[in-house]
């Protein structure tokens, strides 16, 4: 991995440092120009024109993606965002009264508040799994619940938008598939820093976004579906005609691959775009790109918690370029202002996305610094300075 050759690739790594790949990255220099070299052909001959002159290049967004999972083609839907996606896929399970979804108090807040609301409408029942000890899946309690309550799903988020914990997600998928029930990961803030394959994962759903570690643009994303819900026949809900096709006046018949969860009209200037972002992380290399990464976030978390007064709350066996602390003294608008002041792009989490994690730790906030493989030891080493002299 060429480390110099990323940051050049990076014109956004000159003159910061920027750790918040978890909220919405740096795009690498091709992504831009492939998506504004789209939009200056669509100014010129309008987007339909455009739109079949790209078709080979929109092509290749579903087979780069499908390299990325290890799937095919086919079980590939484009997406504008992680949650586009994922409640596309809820939509397609035929939920009923008294139904159940067994999920964990790590499930990010978009899909916990989709969950409970599934339970208002249609009075399904919700149940989450217990955390072990290192605050990974209880993976017995877990069988326990499916034999207890048989759930139509399973849905897990790989790793939590408000900590480094990286869940057993292929533990999970050997039950769900020994019990023969649909399982859904949220891999939104998993796809693009570590290598994320849905054969070993057994997942019949995984979302993710382009705005995150896959450096791509905003209003992306994509939603994999497995050969087992295509075979069943599952659709979303509300389905257009670009998933379906009107057979008669009172039918309709949807089409037999992932599209069929897309709609008609979409950014094809996104997905040229997107679709550079996962080329460049293929030719960089998943393995290699989760393997620096680790580095940067071991180092990064060391140093933090060698820092008096800094308390770093990623909890669990496996952890991953997410991390997560606050300082004991200072106020939370103070290390704010310190950090921007400094050029230190990071973000924070609050109580409100993090509910049941954060009542738990006993905190109402928490700076996240999501280090990526376009940043270097030495920006993490000048980070741990700054902050080790207001302690």
């Amino acid at each position: 991995m060429d480390i110099n050759q990323i940051r050049k690739d990076t014109l956004g790594c000159a003159d910061k440092t920027f750790f918040n790949s978890a909220g919405s990255s740096l795009m690498p220099q091709s992504v831009v120009r492939k998506t504004i070299d789209y939009l200056k052909e669509e100014e010129l001959y309008g987007g339909y024109s455009v739109a079949n002159k790209q078709a080979e290049a929109i092509k290749q967004f579903y087979i780069e993606v499908g390299k990325l999972l290890n799937c095919s083609a086919a079980n590939i839907a484009f997406a504008t965002s992680n949650t586009d996606a994922y409640a596309k896929a809820l939509s397609s399970i035929p939920f009923e009264s008294g139904d159940s979804i067994i999920t964990t108090d790590d499930d990010y807040i978009s899909n916990q508040i989709a969950f409970l609301s599934l339970k208002k409408r249609l009075k399904v029942e919700v149940y989450r799994v217990k955390n072990l000890a290192n605050h990974e899946i209880d993976v017995e309690d877990l069988e326990i619940l499916i034999k207890k309550h048989q759930p139509k799903l399973v849905a897990v988020t790989h790793i939590p938008t408000n900590s480094g914990l990286i869940q057993d997600v292929e533990a999970v998928g050997q039950l769900c598939r020994k019990h023969d029930i649909l399982y859904l990961v949220d891999a939104c803030q998993s796809v693009g820093q570590l290598e994320v394959d849905v054969q070993k994962i057994g997942c019949d759903f995984l979302t993710a976004t382009g705005r995150k570690f896959l450096r791509g643009p905003r209003g992306t994303g994509f939603l994999y579906v497995s050969e087992k819900v295509l075979s069943q026949n599952l659709a979303p809900m509300l389905i257009d005609m670009k998933g379906g096709n009107w057979t008669s006046f009172d039918d309709y018949e949807p089409i037999h691959t992932a599209k069929k969860f897309e709609y008609w009209e979409q950014s094809c200037a996104a997905i040229v775009g997107f679709t550079e972002a996962v080329r460049y992380a293929n030719e960089v290399g998943l393995a290699n790109i989760q393997n620096y990464n680790l580095q940067l976030s071991t180092e990064l978390r060391k140093s933090l918690s060698e820092i008096p007064n800094i308390e770093v709350l990623d909890q669990g066996n496996r952890l991953a370029s997410i991390v997560t602390f606050r300082h004991q003294k200072l106020e939370l608008a103070e290390l704010q202002k310190l950090l921007s002041n400094n050029q230190i792009y990071h973000s924070v989490s609050f109580k409100g996305s993090a509910l049941i994690d954060f009542t738990k730790k006993n905190v109402d906030w928490a700076i996240r610094f999501s280090p990526h493989y376009f940043n270097t030891l030495e920006e993490i080493e000048e980070v741990i300075e700054l902050l080790r002299g207001i302690s």
